[in-house]
């Protein structure tokens, strides 16, 4: 397998998967706009030979396709996929010893090994305003590292074997940074690197950071896989790289990776922190400028010809939905260990992935009686909204299997499942006053918001509509009602300041369709800015809906009462409508459109490209 990304960016070119951009690009803007365009098109990864501003090369869509993450990883995956099986049921080693033996050892020469100082990668060293400062985003706050391995060991207990590999952004340049010496980093507290940062305060001790960009692309991944308890990153990456992870330590003690083509070095000191943002993320909108630790630049490395990766996040599908579709295949059946009784759970993509879940579990309370109810699966939800990063959910749709299998990555039939046998009097369960992703604006503040679970189980109580009912229709002010799907109908309403006018509001539509008749078949009903649109694809109304409402705030329902702190309804009504204070949605500047034409013309580098 690869030793570096060098090895790896001429193995893709040599078969077809990668194609070199010759002309100049410009980082404000143009390599980011080609980036998705290309992606967009499925098309190839892509070699930015002339980065304007930098010496050095840049390289995106490594992961754009599962099929293209999948031939890079061709020699390790299958090894790799057993060792985390192994992992996550060691019984299985005892049942075949033979059959396991192989995993056993890959994991025992995946092992880090640490060399004498120095290394490839300390060849020279550089500035932070020497790497390509791309910038990706009309309204982001600078140029930001988006495929970052931030390493950090715990200060307690230090050593590679207690580390923590992350891919927590960094933001290079802009707002008050003073250049070539801070930087910003953004993470939650509660994620690996928070921990050792909260360790090194109450020791009151800067914490010290790496940041490796580039070498091997296990390295890139190992630093975005949910791995089982007992298999460290660096032990992943040199697993699916095929070959041990090589570092050292520099005078100032900080971890050097010498198959990283750049590295970064610095500290975090107690409670030192700057705004960082606003940043382009991955659920299709802004993330707003807030305080984050500072990062204090030692020294920053780079190998002789080192390349630069990098990647473009917006509304999904982007190339981190590939990044996803790769864990899923490399983890497989890894959550049934980790959540007794679970069968499947699906971050939804279009959705943006945290805000929305879809989960199969299996309901075996009371075998003796004929369960119409959901009783454990109400166990396995509280046990899923809490574990890692599905804890960040605020939708939880779960159901379990009966008279026919399901396939929660089939969305549309998912739904159509719960929405026929849900029970909106006793099935919605709610959680408020809680934690979100920190990238989700829709809750009362950062990292504040609220979860519901929609739980579903028995027979089929309802045949869901398939044409708008007619208590929706000729509503003053709520307005092009939609069909989005078997049971669920988008409806236009009015635009509004305040939560206390929206309460007004849905009160008024609520009495003008009770006027007109009962709903019967209709259990969800979507309010929103443009019910074209949200009806339009799936995808649509998977991502406007669960990227732009809170539940606790903007679930109604028609004759919706509480009974012992109980809510119920008879149709649920989601408001799905832009809040006053959403972030702004992610939209692409048109000159730059234009401009990043002329690499897709005739004779240019990416002719034929799109298609």
């Amino acid at each position: 397998m690869y030793r570096n990304l060098e090895e790896c960016i001429l193995d893709l070119e040599k078969n077809g998967h990668l194609v070199r951009i010759k002309e100049e690009v410009d980082p404000y803007l143009e390599m980011a706009a080609i980036h998705l365009k290309v992606y967009e098109a499925g098309g190839p990864a892509l070699l930015f030979e002339n980065v304007k501003g930098s010496k050095f090369r840049a390289v995106s869509n490594l992961f754009g396709t599962l099929d293209r993450s999948k031939f890079m990883f061709r020699d390790t995956i299958e090894e790799t996929q057993n060792v985390i099986t192994l992992r996550d049921d060691p019984m299985s080693a005892l049942k075949h010893p033979f059959k396991n033996v192989g995993a056993g050892m890959a994991a025992y020469k995946a092992l880090p090994k640490k060399k004498a100082k120095g290394g490839p990668v300390t060849a020279q060293e550089v500035n932070i305003s020497d790497l390509p400062q791309i910038h990706h985003w009309p309204g982001d706050g600078g140029a930001f590292v988006t495929l970052p391995q931030v390493y950090t060991e715990d200060p307690e207990n230090p050593g590679i074997m207690n580390s923590n590999l992350g891919m927590y952004r960094a933001q290079m340049s802009g707002n008050d940074y003073e250049s070539d010496k801070e930087i910003g980093l953004h993470y939650q507290i509660q994620r690996g690197i928070g921990i050792h940062q909260q360790k090194a305060n109450e020791l009151g001790q800067p914490l010290k950071v790496s940041i490796f960009i580039g070498g091997p692309p296990a390295h890139t991944l190992a630093a975005v896989m949910p791995l089982p308890d007992g298999i460290s990153e660096m032990t992943f990456a040199g697993m699916l790289s095929g070959r041990r992870v090589l570092y050292s330590y520099d005078e100032e003690g900080h971890a050097i990776s010498h198959d990283a083509d750049f590295v970064i070095t610095g500290e975090v000191h107690p409670g030192e922190t700057k705004p960082e943002g606003p940043f382009g993320d991955h659920l299709g909108y802004y993330s707003l400028v807030h305080e984050f630790p500072l990062m204090k630049i030692n020294k920053v490395y780079a190998k002789e010809n080192a390349i630069w990766p990098f990647t473009v996040v917006g509304r999904p599908p982007q190339e981190d939905t590939a990044f996803g579709d790769l864990i899923h295949e490399l983890t497989g059946e890894a959550i049934k260990g980790e959540i007794p009784g679970v069968k499947q759970v699906h971050a939804v993509d279009a959705a943006g992935v945290h805000p929305l879940l879809f989960a199969i579990g299996s309901e075996r309370y009371t075998p003796y009686e004929d369960v119409q109810e959901p009783l454990e699966l109400l166990t396995i939800a509280n046990r899923v909204l809490g574990t890692g990063q599905l804890s960040l959910a605020k939708y939880l749709f779960i159901t379990a299997e009966k008279e026919r299998e399901l396939d929660s990555r089939d969305e549309i039939d998912f739904l159509t499942y719960i929405l026929e046998r849900i029970d909106l009097r006793r099935d919605i369960h709610f959680q408020t006053k809680t934690t979100i992703d920190t990238l989700d604006y829709t809750g009362t503040g950062l990292n504040k918001g609220s979860k519901v679970i929609f739980a579903a189980y028995g027979d089929k109580k309802r045949d869901l509509c398939k044409e708008v009912p007619e208590p929706l229709q000729g509503l003053r002010d709520f307005t092009n009602p939609r069909m989005v799907m078997p049971g669920v109908v988008a409806v236009q309403g009015p635009a509004f300041a305040s939560y206390e006018e929206a309460q007004k509001q849905l009160a008024d539509f609520e009495a003008a369709v009770k006027e007109k008749g009962e709903l019967e078949n209709c259990p969800m009903i979507i309010l929103c800015d443009d019910s074209t649109f949200m009806s339009e694809t799936l995808s649509n109304f998977l991502w406007a809906t669960f990227t732009r409402s809170n539940p606790s705030h903007d679930i109604y329902g028609i004759n919706s009462y509480y009974e012992f702190k109980h809510w119920s309804c008879d149709n649920v009504i989601i408001d799905a409508r832009t809040k006053p204070h959403h972030a702004p949605t992610l939209t692409p500047d048109s000159d730059v459109e234009k401009n990043i034409e002329r690499f897709f013309k005739k004779g240019a580098s990416l002719e034929g490209i799109l298609d």
